[in-house]
C-alpha cells in the first residue's frame, strides 16, 4: 500500500477533487447551482477505524443525536433538539412546520405504511430479527422512499408537512445490510448527496448505525458503501472545498468507536452508551447551507 493509499477516507477527497476537475454546471431545487456528477461510489472498511472525517471537525454528538431521533420514529424537531442537549438548534430548522418535519426518515424506518395500516410496518425491527433469523438472506433492505408521502414540488417544505407529505424527498432513500463471514456490512443509496457538507455526516451516521445493529445481532462490522447518484457541490461550497482538499490528509488517523455491549436493543442506546476515542481533526470549515 503506497502512502497516498493509507490516507484515511481518501475516496471522499477523491470524489471532493473528481468534482471539481470534472463536475457539470447544473441549476438545482434551491437556486444555489451546483457542480455535480452521476454515479459513484465510496467504500470504507469499518475495521479500520471510525469514518468520523478528520480534514475538517464534525460532531459526533450532532451525528449520534439526528440517528436516535431517527431510530425512535420521531419526526418532531423539539426532541431532536433535546436530544442535542439544551435545546441546540439542529438542521431542520429550516424545513420544520410546527416543529414538524412530516412522515421522514424515522417515521418510514419505523411505521411504514402508516396511512394504510393502523400501526405501520416496523422496518428496523424486521431488519433486525431478519439478521438474526436468516442471516444470508439477501432482504435486509430498509427504504424511505414511500412514493405515498413525498412532497410536491410545486410546494414549500411547510405547505407540504401540514398537506402530510414530507418536508423534502429522502436524500439517503434505502439502505442494505449483508451478512459475510460473521460481519455486518451496509449499502447506502443516494439520489442526491451535498457533498461538502451533508456526506460526511451521512458516512458517520450510517457507520455508527452498522455498528448498532452489529452490536444487537453478536456480529463484528464490516464495509460501508455508498452508493451516491447526483454527487454535488453547491457553487457556494466550491472555496470551502478546495480549502479541505490544501490540508495534510495524513496528519490525522481515524477515531474508533465504543459502544455499550449491555445493550440488547437497538431501542435502548442513548448517546451515553456512545463514545468517539481520540478524534483528531482539523478545525471545521463553514458553508452555507441550501434551503
Amino acid at each position: 500500500m503506497t502512502e497516498a493509499e493509507k490516507i484515511p477516507m481518501k475516496c471522499y477527497y477523491d470524489l471532493l477533487e473528481d468534482i471539481l476537475e470534472n463536475g457539470v454546471k447544473s441549476d438545482d431545487r434551491t437556486g444555489t447551482g451546483t457542480l455535480s456528477l452521476f454515479g459513484r461510489q465510496l467504500r470504507f472498511n469499518l475495521n479500520e477505524g471510525f469514518p468520523l472525517l478528520p480534514g475538517k471537525f464534525t460532531p459526533f454528538n450532532l451525528v449520534a443525536a439526528e440517528l436516535l431521533w431517527f431510530l425512535s420514529g420521531s419526526t418532531n424537531n423539539e426532541e431532536l433538539r433535546e436530544l442535542n442537549g439544551n435545546g441546540r438548534a439542529t438542521i431542520w430548522e429550516e424545513w420544520a412546520e410546527n416543529s414538524n418535519v412530516g412522515p421522514m426518515y424515522g417515521f418510514q424506518w419505523r411505521k411504514w405504511g402508516n396511512h394504510r395500516y393502523w400501526t405501520g410496518i416496523d422496518q428496523i425491527l424486521e431488519l433486525v430479527n431478519g439478521i438474526k433469523e436468516s442471516p444470508n438472506s439477501r432482504r435486509h433492505i430498509v427504504s424511505a422512499w414511500d412514493v405515498d408521502h413525498l412532497p410536491d414540488e410545486g410546494l414549500s417544505p411547510q405547505d407540504n408537512v401540514i398537506a402530510g407529505n414530507m418536508a423534502l424527498a429522502p436524500c439517503h432513500y434505502s439502505f442494505q445490510m449483508n451478512v459475510s463471514e460473521g460481519r455486518l456490512s451496509c449499502l447506502v443509496n443516494m439520489r442526491s448527496s451535498d457533498t461538502f457538507l451533508g456526506l460526511p455526516f451521512n458516512i458517520a451516521s450510517y457507520a455508527l448505525l452498522t455498528h448498532l445493529i452489529a452490536g444487537v445481532t453478536g456480529l463484528s462490522v464490516g464495509d460501508l458503501i455508498f452508493s451516491l447518484g447526483d454527487a454535488h457541490l453547491y457553487s457556494n461550497h466550491i472555496d470551502q472545498a478546495k480549502e479541505l482538499l490544501a490540508r495534510d490528509h495524513s496528519r490525522f488517523p481515524l477515531a474508533s468507536l465504543a459502544i455499550n455491549s449491555k445493550i440488547t436493543s437497538i431501542d435502548d442506546f442513548t448517546l451515553n452508551d456512545l463514545t468517539v476515542i481520540d478524534y483528531l481533526s482539523y478545525g471545521s470549515i463553514k458553508a452555507p447551507v441550501a434551503i
